[in-house]
Parts: structure tokens; sequence; C-alpha cells
């Protein structure tokens, strides 16, 4: 199960939010309610955390949009670690999230945004410290509910596979990184590889993968072409391009007749 699987189970308990040490203990044990329950947080209490890959939390109409809904109803809450957890991994962004966070966010800073946006001044959350047991284990869970997210651009998806391998490298060096970071993922080393690749392309041809110009298939296409052609600019990798899709289409074009 993952974690957006959880935390939507538990947005959507539908019991009270009180509970006794002795009810809770016995519930635990028998299973009926998890580790950890809702609870509703200040947003002006909360910070993002600076690691997210993602930029792109919508337009300013899909923000009040969306913040408007979670001004009628949240259907599944936001994920934090307290803040002695998260500065106790990355005590260099103590100055980025601020004096008064004492929660990081670690999912649902789009819910964040828009409900910042329209006003509202507290969202349910789950606290779940046990999500920084580590720096990997932080960054591998950030990325968890965004890998598969339509919204979620390749270029950003390719930047958060570069932390999680960056962090995976501090524990057991460069040797191995990518076959760790893979294992974390659920996917093979050569998918982290191409999506590590994606990064080395031109800010220009990365902007056309980020706004789907270009298809991340052609992305990698470009990888390859640009590590055998280091000199080629933006211009003669998009001309590149639209010539091998020109010549493949005539190809087909041939078998069919």
């Amino acid at each position: 199960m993952t974690i957006a699987d959880k935390v939507g189970e538990s947005s959507s308990f539908g019991r009270s939010r009180s509970r006794s040490a002795r009810g809770r203990a016995k519930a635990l044990t028998e299973g009926t309610i998890p580790a950890y329950e809702l609870t509703r947080l200040s947003l002006d209490q909360v910070a993002p955390t600076p690691l997210n890959p993602r930029r792109n939390f919508g337009s300013d109409e899909e923000k009040t949009r969306f913040g408007e809904e979670l001004r009628q109803a949240q259907l599944a809450a936001c994920v934090a670690v307290t803040r002695d957890a998260y500065l106790k991994l990355w005590p260099e962004h103590e100055e980025q999230i601020g004096p008064d966070a004492q929660h990081v966010l670690i999912n649902g800073e789009r819910r964040f945004h828009s409900a910042v946006h329209v006003g509202l001044d507290k969202l349910d959350f789950v606290v779940r410290d046990d999500l920084a047991g580590s720096r990997q284990d932080f960054v591998d869970h950030l990325l968890a509910e965004n890998l598969d997210r339509e919204d979620f651009d390749v270029i950003e998806r390719a930047r958060g596979v570069e932390q999680l391998v960056a962090v995976c490298a501090e524990d057991g060096g460069d040797r191995g990184a990518r076959t760790r970071a893979a294992q974390r993922l659920g996917k093979d080393r050569s998918w982290v590889t191409n999506q590590l690749a994606l990064l080395t392309l031109p800010v220009e041809v990365q902007l056309l993968l980020s706004t789907n110009e270009i298809s991340e298939r052609d992305g990698r296409t470009l990888a390859r072409h640009l590590k055998e052609h280091p000199d080629l600019t933006p211009a003669q990798l998009i001309t590149h391009l639209e010539g091998t899709k020109q010549s493949a289409e005539q190809e087909r074009e041939e078998q069919q007749r």
C-alpha cells in the first residue's frame, strides 16, 4: 500500500478525533485504526520542504478552484514531519523553513498552496516522523506521491530521482547508488539512468519536455545523441529530432506500401 493510499484511508476515518489512551491502545491492538490519526494544523506553522522537486502547483485560477473545494471538504490529509525530525536530517535547511514552522510538509503541497491562496487557516494532517528515519527514507516518501502523477512533469520527476540517487550515495558511495535508488522506487536501474540522462539536456530542451512539447521518449533519444555529439546546440538537437522522426515516418509508409 502506498503512502497516498494510507493517507486516503486516514482522512476518511469517520471517527471521533478524541480517544482515551486505553481505548486507543485497544484499537491499535485490534487493528481498527492505524498508528497515526488526523490532526488539525495551522498553515502558518507548516513549511513546505525545500527538497520537493515539484515546482508547478497550478495557476491562480486552479489554486482558487481547488482551495474552495478544500474549504468544503478535504478528502485527503496532508503528510508532515515535526520540525525536530526534519532538521535532524537537514540542519542546513533551518533558515529556509523559517523560525515559525513547527512541521515540515512531505506530501500535499498542492493542497497547502491552494489553501493558503484562498485564505484557509488550517488543514488536516497526519504527522509521520517515522518517514524521516533517514535522508533516503524521506526523499523516497517525498517521491512516492508524485512519480505516477499525470501533472508531475518529466523534468521535475528526473530532479526528484537525482535527489534520491544523491542521498543513496551519501550512505554507500557513488558506486551502486543508482541501483539502490532503483530498488527503493521499484524500478530498473536503466529507468533511473534514463531519468538522469534527461537532466543532461540543455535548459531549452528540458523546458519543451516540461511542457509536453516533446515526449519523454524523444527526450531520451536526444540525450543519447547529445552524449555522442556534446557540442550540439539546442536548435541543432531539435533539428536532429525532427529529421529522425521524419525518417521514421517515411520508413513506416514504405513498409505499409
